[in-house]
C-alpha cells in the first residue's frame, strides 16, 4: 500500500477539523457521549476523504481504438541490376 500524500493529509486533516467544528456547533450538544459519537464520525469522514483524493500518475491510459481496416502490407521489391 502507497504512503499517503500531502493532499491526501492535508484534506483529510482539513476535513476532520472542519466537519467536527460543524456538526458541534450544529447540534450543540453537551454530553460526552455526543461529542464522542461526532469525533469519531469525523474521523471516518477524514479517512473518506482522504483515500479518495487521486494519487499522482495513477491515471489509467484508455486502450487505442482498432481500426476496421488493417493497415496495408509493405511491398518490397527486388531490383535486378
Amino acid at each position: 500500500m502507497p504512503r499517503p500524500t500531502a493532499a491526501q493529509l492535508a484534506y483529510g486533516s482539513c476535513t476532520v477539523v472542519l466537519s467536527t467544528l460543524a456538526m458541534l456547533l450544529l447540534s450543540q450538544t453537551s454530553s460526552g457521549l455526543g461529542i464522542t459519537v461526532i469525533a469519531l464520525v469525523a474521523l471516518a469522514l477524514g479517512l473518506l476523504v482522504a483515500m479518495t483524493v487521486p494519487l499522482p500518475g495513477a491515471r489509467t491510459v484508455p486502450a487505442p481504438a482498432e481500426s476496421v481496416e488493417p493497415a496495408p502490407e509493405e511491398e518490397r521489391v527486388t531490383s535486378s541490376l
